[in-house]
């Protein structure tokens, strides 16, 4: 074979592969993507989150507490195991934080009676609320369109959508860190 000829036949099959690999890369990107469920829409980061309510473990629904003060709404479910490793993180962040701080709040994605017995056995000193896990609850809402857990997002006192995080913090100084550095790209 001619030496032309056998690197011209590289050349062609290294940028065939090439192609394919971009191809396929944005297929599984897409298929990742969860399609957002028709008419539901998806607060952007720097857009206002709009009212934020939820349904405390005894049922009633309320405002989520601390309007008016930069808001992390953690979204967990008892049955996630990097959720669980994450919650004394966030326990630790939120005592750390005082009554004039970050106002930390956990979303249980699940039953009641599953999130009401799992606080029993490990409870937060933070207020917690529940909701049915679904393609659209308040975590898509705020951005979750891939449904991964846990999921956090940062509110400025405003209102409006500053950060989201998909994976657990290991240590209340990761929390830290991540909220300081979100305040000040705001």
């Amino acid at each position: 074979m001619k030496p032309w000829l056998h690197w011209t036949l590289i050349a062609g099959f290294a940028l065939g592969s090439a192609a394919l690999g971009l191809w396929l890369r944005g297929e599984f990107d897409a298929a990742r993507r969860a399609a957002v469920p028709e008419g539901l829409t998806v607060v952007a980061v720097g857009e206002p989150a709009g009212p934020l309510v939820g349904t405390t473990l005894e049922g009633a629904n309320q405002p989520l507490p601390g309007e008016g003060r930069w808001r992390l709404i953690n979204f967990w479910a008892s049955w996630c195991p990097p959720c669980i490793r994450e919650l004394p993180a966030l326990d630790a962040f939120h005592r750390a934080q005082g009554e004039e701080g970050v106002q930390v709040i956990g979303v249980a994605l699940e039953d009641p009676a599953d999130a009401r017995a799992f606080l029993e056995r490990r409870p937060v000193g933070f207020p917690v609320f529940v909701e049915p896990n679904s393609p659209r609850d308040s975590s898509v809402r705020l951005g979750n369109t891939r449904g991964l857990l846990p999921y956090t997002v940062l509110i400025d006192p405003e209102g409006r959508l500053v950060a989201t995080h998909s994976r657990p913090f290991d240590e209340a100084s990761d929390v830290a860190d991540w909220v300081e550095k979100a305040r000040a790209r705001r």
